[in-house]
C-alpha cells in the first residue's frame, strides 16, 4: 500500500508538471523516512514512473538549442 501511494503521488506530480525532485523530501517526510534515499526503494521498478521520466527527458532534448 505504501508503494502504491508513493508511486501514485509521484505520478501525479509528473502529470501536473510539478518538479518531483523538489517535492520528494515532502513525500519522504510523510512516509516517515529520514532520508530521501529510503523513499527511492518504493519508487524503483515502476513502469509508469519510468515512462514519465523518459517523457520529461525527451522534452528536455527537444527544447535544447
Amino acid at each position: 500500500m505504501r508503494h502504491a501511494f508513493a508511486t501514485n503521488t509521484l505520478l501525479r506530480w509528473y502529470q501536473s508538471e510539478q518538479d518531483p525532485t523538489r517535492c520528494l523530501p515532502i513525500l519522504s517526510a510523510y512516509l516517515g523516512h529520514v532520508h530521501v534515499a529510503d523513499t527511492q526503494w518504493y519508487l524503483s521498478g515502476s513502469p509508469e514512473l519510468m515512462h514519465e521520466a523518459m517523457r520529461r527527458l525527451e522534452q528536455r532534448w527537444e527544447n535544447r538549442p
